[in-house]
């Protein structure tokens, strides 16, 4: 087994607090978004993935993947947000053997009304805070990391 590169000081400083900021960011940002509009965090994901689709609409399990989910928290997920009438599951239209999952207009409507306060969320606790410097120079570390993970930086 090799020796264990450990982190220097400066490393470990840019980990931890690179850690405790995503941790401290995602909790603000999703305790804003369920103040504002009452929807969850995971509900906001799943509704504005599958805005992004001509007809809103998306093959369940490539927007597990879209999601970095598995398929049964999606379905478990999409099961609670159907109840509550933000998403509809039908079968494909293609082949009939796997699901889609849609939009429906209560989620649509839903997602444009949260929105906007969401945007100023976020713009409040993470774009507003850094200067154009820092946020171009955050956006080629962001895509560089993620280019190296083998996830395709553009992806939408």
């Amino acid at each position: 087994m090799a020796t264990p590169r450990w982190l220097d000081a400066d490393e470990a400083r840019a980990w931890r607090g690179y850690r405790r900021m995503r941790a401290l960011l995602d909790l603000q940002i999703s305790r804003d978004l369920s103040r504002d509009s009452g929807i969850s965090d995971s509900d906001y994901d799943v509704m504005s993935t599958l805005s992004e689709k001509p007809g809103r609409r998306w093959r369940a399990n490539a927007l597990a993947r879209r999601l970095m989910w598995s398929t049964s928290r999606l379905s478990h997920h999409v099961a609670r947000m159907e109840r509550r009438g933000l998403v509809t599951r039908q079968e494909s239209a293609d082949d009939g053997r796997g699901a889609e999952v849609s939009l429906s207009e209560t989620g649509w409507e839903a997602l444009q009304a949260a929105a906007p306060q969401h945007l100023a969320s976020v713009r409040q606790h993470f774009i507003d805070v850094l200067t154009p410097v820092e946020l171009k120079t955050l956006s080629q570390v962001f895509a560089k990391v993620i280019e190296h993970l083998g996830e395709d930086v553009e992806a939408p």
